[in-house]
Parts: structure tokens; C-alpha cells; sequence
């Protein structure tokens, strides 16, 4: 509609990507073409955050493999971005501090462009010597906006035990907001009937229906690798020649971490492994 406020979007996706597959991406497109249908908002970026080794989980790859693949996953892209800052850190960051960082980030971004529009306008002034008021200048109400995009499998995870905090899920989906791709098996607006917090913030979730699913697990992707079976058009092409030339995701690899607890489950219960 004419004159409608548009607030931009940045979708924020994390997860162990392990190997990232085109699933991982199509779900950028959906959430994309989701939010922007309700003529309220703009996607202008998509960012990529690899959960760091020190999530502990099994079979779960060095970090460095798995965001060197992301990486060659979205070259082609020229809107959404793998970013380090989690996979670099020495332990386990909550997913609520993650969307933080990213959250500032973005602002300090757009501050720094404001910056740079607001030197450019006061030179134009002076050139042209036209001291009107630009009110599209200064008619901004509200800044961008971070949203964390997930598949309806982490919306039905918010209800295991000790697996997140109850105040990080309200600050996630109160705060910032959240974008949940459908899958099969799952029922994301029975899991928002079913919690209380997420009842309260439902205004704030987004559903996307998938109507072409492609269930692609990356779990599936691995025991496939395991057995010598291909998995091309599964993944993108240049991460189905990176594990190739890496021998990564063999029956010993599938093994690491097996004994030892989801940092997760550690620090919220005080297990440890043995």
C-alpha cells in the first residue's frame, strides 16, 4: 500500500550446518518471499552462523570444515553470509547471545550508514545552498529489525527440558521475533498452543508453509556419506567436492562426542560426562 511503513529485515539462521544442504538455503527464500508478501517488511540480508565445536554435539565436525562449506554454499548468493563470530568462540554460546551480537552488529551498521547519509545531505545543502527540511530524511520511525529463522523442529525443541532457558526463548521470540519453516511431521502452531510463552509472543512467529517439501536432513546426509551413496543435488555442488576432497563424515567421525553431554544439557542440569 501507498505510504506504508516497510521496516527491513535481517534473517539470522543457527545451527550446526553439519554439512550444510539446499534445504538450509531454500529456507532463506521462503522466509524471504514470506515476509515480504505482507507488503510490511524487506529482507536485506540473510546470515549464516555455524554453532562453534564446543556445542558437543554428535558427530558433529570441526568448525572450520563446516563454515569453509557454508562458505562455497552461498558464493553464489548476494544476499545471505556465513558469519565466524560463533564458530570462533573457545565454548558453547547460548542462542540468545548469539542474536544479541548479531543484533548489534546490524545496528552499528546502519548507525554507520546513517552516519555517512547524514555527512553526504550536509554537503549537498551547502553545495546546492537549499536548506529546506528533507523530511524522508529524518522520517525513519523505527530501525531495522533481526529475526531468527529456524525449521519447526527448534520451535518443537523449546519444549525439551533443559535444553534452553525459558527467559532466552522470550527474549528470542519476544524481542526480536522469529520465522518458522514448516516440516513434515512437525505442528508449529500446536507447539505455539502448547507453550505458554511462546502463546503469549505468538504475535511475533512467524509460519511459513512449505508447499514443495524437500526434507532433506542433514543427518540423512551423513549416513548416506557414511555408505559410499551419492548426495549430489541433496547439497550444493561445491560442498559435495569440499567433503570429497576432505574424507569428511565417516562412521569414526560420526562417533565424536558420542559419550560426552550437549553443552546445553550441561550447564542447564550440571551433567557432566564421565
Amino acid at each position: 500500500m501507498e505510504g506504508q511503513s516497510v521496516t527491513k529485515v535481517v534473517l539470522l539462521s543457527c545451527g550446526s550446518f553439519n554439512p550444510i544442504t539446499n534445504m538450509h538455503l531454500r529456507m532463506f527464500e521462503l522466509a524471504r518471499d514470506h515476509l515480504e508478501d505482507t507488503g510490511q517488511y524487506k529482507v536485506v540480508k540473510g546470515i549464516i552462523s555455524p554453532v562453534g565445536d564446543g556445542y558437543k554435539k554428535k558427530g558433529l565436525i570441526d568448525a572450520y570444515h563446516r563454515q569453509e562449506m557454508a562458505k562455497l554454499a552461498t558464493e553464489n548468493s548476494d544476499w545471505i553470509t556465513v558469519d565466524a563470530w560463533e564458530s570462533l568462540q573457545p565454548v558453547w554460546v547460548e542462542t540468545v547471545k548469539v542474536v544479541r551480537h548479531h543484533y548489534h552488529e546490524m545496528l552499528a551498521a546502519e548507525q554507520k550508514n546513517d552516519d555517512v547519509d547524514t555527512v553526504k545531505y550536509a554537503k549537498k545543502r551547502r553545495i546546492e545552498g537549499n536548506y529546506f527540511e528533507d523530511s524522508s530524511h529524518d522520517k525513519r520511525r523505527g530501525g531495522p529489525q533481526l529475526m531468527l529463522l529456524c525449521g519447526a523442529d527448534i520451535l518443537e525443541s523449546f519444549g525439551i527440558p533443559n535444553l534452553w532457558k525459558q527467559d532466552d526463548i522470550a527474549e528470542i521470540v519476544g524481542r526480536y521475533g522469529l520465522v518458522c519453516i514448516t516440516r513434515s511431521g512437525n505442528d508449529p502452531h500446536k507447539c505455539i498452543h502448547q507453550s505458554e510463552i511462546l502463546w503469549k509472543y505468538r504475535k511475533n512467529i512467524q509460519v511459513v508453509q512449505e508447499w514443495v517439501t524437500n526434507e532433506i536432513s542433514a543427518t540423512h546426509v551423513r549416513r548416506a556419506l557414511r555408505r559410499g551413496r551419492s548426495v549430489r543435488y541433496l547439497l550444493p555442488d561445491a560442498v559435495v567436492h569440499y567433503i570429497q576432497e576432505h574424507d569428511l563424515y565417516s562412521a569414526e567421525s560420526e562417533q565424536k562426542n558420542a559419550d560426552v553431554v550437549l553443552a546445553p544439557l550441561q550447564k542447564y542440569t550440571g551433567a557432566s560426562s564421565s
